[in-house]
């Protein structure tokens, strides 16, 4: 097991982001957001001086974090937009030496409406493929996607799409109603979701949270193991199943991905917060036992 981070929630230059990565005293950083623009968005250019400045820190990169169908995009969306994306991040990653990729099944349709499965599950074929073909694995994360509805919509893609494996978000679970045949209305439970579909997943992310108050509100998030994502239960289990991934941290506990207007952001309290974060989580695993590598 080994630990890495969204190190944007700590920073938009890379500069800083590499600093929060050696401040933790950790050699990787799960690749996201630079100076507000996804890593498969940013000029080539740009791309390429980055790719050096990790170099020149000995910080790797075991995760690209996607914008591939994603909480921002409908099913009904142009999959021309897909197909680029995924043109743009398989030589990046090539030279990172990244092997998997974050990817969505397209944000959630109202519930009750149609939500056009079938057609998420070919573009999703499609989009493994093509990396699988690039010998990248592509893993869905439960988030405001069609397979965070539930644990049963997750293995649901598991057998629609071959060669699928899975990232699963501890706190991701928290704010979504549970949209499973026998458990509709109900909140998720994150240990629940994370029992049912860990025989799939090779990559973890760390989030803590409160229920919220009604659906469709942003949680409170909270420090590792001070909210209802049951992390450290979610961590002991995997342990003890023999999950030897990644784990990553995704805070949120000091500004979340999805805040518009990034002049609002206090970027020190974000720093200082992904730091402590980090440092949390490690204290957390040696209380289990479970020390990385």
């Amino acid at each position: 097991m080994k630990l890495t981070g969204f190190s944007d929630e700590a920073g938009r230059p890379l500069a800083r982001q590499i600093e929060a990565t050696k401040a933790l005293g950790w050699k990787h950083l799960s690749a996201r957001g630079v100076d507000g623009m996804n890593f498969h968005e940013v000029p080539q250019e740009t791309f390429a001086a980055l790719a050096d400045e990790l170099d020149a820190a000995g910080i790797a990169v075991p995760e690209f974090g996607s914008l591939i169908g994603n909480w921002g995009k409908k099913i009904s969306s142009d999959f021309t937009i897909t197909l680029a994306e995924i043109d743009r991040a398989i030589p990046r990653m090539q030279r990172l030496g990244t092997k998997l990729i974050r990817i969505m099944s397209y944000a959630q349709e109202p519930w009750g409406e149609d939500q056009q499965e079938e057609e998420r599950f070919r573009r999703l074929r499609v989009i493994v493929d093509r990396f699988a073909d690039a010998g990248i694995v592509a893993a869905h994360e439960n988030c405001m996607n069609w397979g965070g509805f539930s644990a049963q919509h997750t293995l649901r893609l598991i057998e629609e799409v071959p060669g699928l494996k899975l990232v699963f978000d501890t706190g991701n679970p928290v704010f979504q109603i549970d949209r499973s045949a026998n458990q509709e209305g109900q909140w998720q439970d994150a240990f629940a979701f994370w029992q049912a579909v860990r025989d799939h997943v090779v990559h973890i992310h760390i989030k803590d949270c409160q229920y919220p108050v009604t659906e469709g509100v942003e949680p409170i998030y909270n420090w590792p193991g001070e909210g209802e994502a049951q992390v450290k239960k979610i961590l002991s289990d995997a342990k003890s199943s023999g999950y030897d991934g990644f784990i990553a941290i995704e805070p949120h506990v000091a500004t979340v991905f999805h805040v518009k207007d990034q002049s609002q952001v206090d970027w020190q309290q974000c720093y200082d917060s992904y730091v402590t974060y980090g440092q949390k989580l490690e204290a957390m695993l040696r209380e289990i036992d479970w020390l990385p590598e």
